[in-house]
């Protein structure tokens, strides 16, 4: 009885909940209740920053984020304060995938890549918390949403199904799609990319969404066109995609597509109802263009959430002026871009630091390493940065606690081996004089 009453209770959700306002579903509760299975169950990490992630994008300007490649660069952006973060496919690709490889951004890496790497932020965020809980410190919000690069669902439909059902799996609080073709997917900033029809990525949208609904998540979903920068269309089948084709096929079968901003704008308008957020991919960083992009699309969906890829590949400096680009992100906010990233930074950050780090080192040795020190140092006095203690960082003390309670120790044992408040005062400032301990 209680399995027949459960589509009843999706209804409120879907019809009343101002969440689901303007969200389009061509399926119904008792579809979703026959595709669960007999049992649900529970994805916290995935429900609760989602739920965070809505909340923040409802109430404040806007949500910056950083891309981050390893659990340790997640950490770094937590305690720094960032409210989000972002799992890259190019990052993926480029040196966090399964394979455990070098690719391009063309989607030859494992489908699970991006899910492994969310999974291993997240565990990374967790013992971050454990580590402070365990000492009573609870100053920092570890557990950040994170949004996900799903790349163009590496197949059809029911591989978008597969792969939201995943990303979900591993703690993801949003999830971004885009509409290329799978199977000749180029980075989206790049000239000539292969669309797939409109109607066909409508169907990978429905299929995320019926994914996290059948998982129980209110997963955020983000549609992203690639339509600025394409010049070819996978195929015809769509009436709506026929004012921009060329008239022109390349011999491979592919129709001539007049990609650009007004194709942009046409999709986004096709997509935002079965989305949460939309994305329009472009080549260059332009407030015009997404104040034209955003205008059409607030037109006939007010008050639709956005997203803007901070990360297009020309030098920002080299084509804004510093007034233009101290302010872009407060600008794009105003339009309604409520979600804004930088896709590489995880990448760029780690490299250029080892590159900045080694070429110091075979210039002056042990003073480049030292001159890192100092760095960290006026960072840890500053701005509380903690790596500077490695060992507690990753979790020494923590662990210790851990053996120390197996071990049987009394409560009034521990107590007396726990530093008193006055003592950890004087543990969190630095000495200069290294630890032994600490390599």
């Amino acid at each position: 009885m209680t399995q027949m009453n459960e589509p009843l209770g999706l209804l409120p959700d879907w019809t009343k909940d101002t969440r689901w306002t303007g969200v389009k579903r061509p399926y119904t509760p008792a579809d979703v209740l026959r595709l669960r299975g007999s049992l649900q169950i529970e994805y916290t990490l995935a429900r609760v920053g989602a739920e965070r992630l809505w909340n923040l994008l409802r109430n404040e300007p806007y949500v910056a984020a950083l891309s981050a490649m390893t659990g340790n660069q997640a950490i770094e952006q937590a305690r720094a304060g960032l409210k989000a973060i972002y799992a890259s496919g190019w990052q993926a690709a480029a040196d966090a995938n399964s394979a455990r490889d070098m690719y391009p951004d063309l989607s030859l890496y494992p489908s699970e890549s991006v899910p492994n790497l969310v999974r291993n932020i997240n565990k990374s965020l967790q013992r971050a918390d454990q580590i402070h809980h365990a000492e009573g410190h609870n100053d920092t919000r570890w557990f950040v949403p994170i949004v996900a690069d799903a790349e163009s669902g590496f197949g059809g439909s029911l591989n978008a199904f597969e792969l939201m059902k995943t990303m979900i799996e591993s703690g993801t609080a949003g999830v971004h799609f885009k509409d290329q073709l799978f199977s000749v997917k180029t980075c989206g900033q790049l000239q000539g990319e292969v669309v797939i029809s409109r109607q066909s990525f409508i169907e990978k949208l429905i299929a995320a969404r019926l994914a996290a609904d059948v998982m129980g998540v209110p997963t955020l979903i983000i549609a992203r066109t690639d339509a600025y920068c394409a010049r070819y269309l996978e195929n015809d089948s769509d009436p709506h995609d026929h004012e921009f084709l060329t008239g022109e096929r390349r011999q491979d079968g592919f129709f001539g597509y007049r990609g650009g901003l007004n194709a942009a704008i046409s999709r986004g308008l096709a997509y935002a109802p079965y989305a949460d957020l939309l994305l329009c991919e472009t080549a260059r960083p332009d407030l015009r263009d997404a104040r034209r992009f955003a205008e059409a699309i607030h037109a006939e969906y007010p008050g639709k959430i956005l997203a803007y890829n901070c990360s297009p590949p020309a030098n920002w400096a080299m084509q804004l002026d510093a007034a233009t680009i101290r302010n872009f992100q407060v600008a794009l906010s105003g339009m309604g871009y409520r979600f804004q990233f930088v896709a590489l930074a995880g990448f760029q950050s780690l490299n250029q630091g080892m590159f900045e780090l080694a070429r110091g080192y075979r210039e002056s040795g042990m003073a480049a390493f030292t001159r890192l020190q100092q760095a960290e140092l006026e960072l840890a006095q500053i701005s509380g940065y903690e790596a500077i203690k490695p060992q507690r960082f990753v979790g020494a003390g923590y662990f210790d606690d851990v053996a120390q309670t197996i071990a049987g120790s009394s409560n009034g044992a521990r107590a007396q081996m726990r530093p008193t408040e006055e003592e950890r005062r004087a543990l969190a400032q630095w000495s200069p004089l290294p630890s032994k301990t600490a390599n």
